[in-house]
């Protein structure tokens, strides 16, 4: 169902829809939308949203925000903005966008062009949605839309630091290996020339084969992760349910390109790889083993591919996404870290205390981990 907020001016209209019925329809203007967002990365389009909800969304906590131009009677009018939320917790009321853990990066879509009235509109339509609940936009990268409609807030507001990512400029491999000290650019060099002797090669798979490369990519990956710490929900079914329904659209669309790897005829790695106007990012692969016990650098394979990607998509950055591993370190990264906004009303601000103190205790703790690693804590 969807419902009128309210009305600013005579030029928009702001709607609620809880329907996931309505949710799927809304596919054509949301892409549209979409296209109209330089900010928007891939985990805001609608074919990873829909899946998403598809596969993890639970009824009656879809919450959908939308801003529209009034349009002739009778007519819905042209989406000019939209948050993908829903609603969780019950002792911490919170609106989140949707995508969850599995999504890299949080944000609304603003049309561009209208970008000024779209973010007001979106910021008022959102104080309404709220009512009793905390509004919660975590893994926020900088520039992105939502931090216009944050500008707009009237009520208590607050940001903290969420996850790091690391960030290359978005140029062919060549230069990417100038960045590194003149040993370690002879070493990549000498690997991409290694890889070739091998015989490795690389195809882009084609729109109708995405759902079997990406399901070769998800048994590499379980294999290379097998008697290691891996994230637990990239070994499930729903995760795989999902990345095929949401993959295949998105390289239909020309926002992801999977690249398959191969080695004497058969598949040895896969890789997956998102595309957006400002930057791209190196979602997920997996690589057999066989390549690691011939003393292939995986690393140079894998940001080889990402980068002619990146070139050729005329994407503004590489992105090595969440996560501070040592390896992605080898390349000279920037960092760029993500944050977490929060906006509350005024009956609701003390919540912004409770989720800022939960944090700190948090980052405490690790801290207290680190250091105690560090000391030789863990050997006795």
């Amino acid at each position: 169902m969807s419902g009128v907020l309210q009305a600013r001016g005579d030029t928009l209209r702001v709607e609620l829809c809880t329907d996931e019925r309505e949710f799927a329809a809304l596919g054509p203007a949301w892409g549209r939308l979409y296209r109209r967002c330089a900010a928007a990365t891939p985990f805001q389009s609608h074919a990873w949203l829909h899946s998403w909800w598809t596969s993890y969304g639970r009824p009656g906590r879809l919450r959908l925000v939308l801003v529209r131009d009034s349009g002739a009677p009778g007519e819905r009018g042209e989406l000019r903005a939209a948050a993908p939320l829903m609603r969780v917790g019950r002792s911490l009321p919170r609106l989140v966008p949707l995508g969850g853990a599995i999504s890299d990066f949080g944000d609304v879509l603003l049309d561009d062009e209208h970008a000024g009235p779209a973010a007001a509109s979106l910021a008022d339509a959102l104080w309404t949605a709220a009512c009793t609940a905390l509004i919660d936009f975590r893994e926020v990268r900088p520039g992105s839309a939502v931090e216009r409609v944050y500008e707009h807030w009237r009520g208590p507001r607050l940001r903290l630091r969420d996850s790091l990512c690391l960030e290359l400029p978005a140029v062919p491999m060549e230069e990417l290996m100038a960045r590194l000290p003149g040993v370690k650019a002879r070493r990549a060099r000498a690997q991409l020339r290694k890889l070739t002797a091998m015989g490795v090669t690389r195809r882009t798979a084609p729109p109708g084969e995405v759902g079997a490369a990406l399901r070769r990519l998800l048994a590499l990956h379980r294999l290379q992760w097998q008697n290691r710490r891996v994230t637990p929900e990239h070994l499930r079914e729903r995760f795989a349910t999902h990345l095929v329904r949401a993959v295949g659209p998105l390289v239909r669309s020309g926002d992801a390109v999977v690249t398959e790897f191969l080695l004497d005829g058969e598949v040895v790695a896969v890789d997956l790889t998102l595309l957006a106007p400002r930057l791209a990012g190196c979602y997920l692969y997996g690589v057999h083993p066989l390549l690691r016990e011939r003393k292939a650098d995986i690393a140079v394979m894998l940001l080889d591919a990402c980068a002619q990607g990146t070139v050729t998509g005329g994407c503004g950055a590489l992105s090595l996404l969440r996560g501070d591993e040592p390896y992605k370190h080898r390349w000279r990264p920037e960092p760029v870290v993500n944050q977490r906004l929060l906006l509350a009303r005024r009956r609701t601000g003390p919540l912004l205390s409770v989720v800022a103190c939960s944090v700190a205790a948090r980052n405490h703790g690790r801290e207290l981990v680190h250091r105690y690693k560090e000391q030789g804590g863990a050997r006795s």
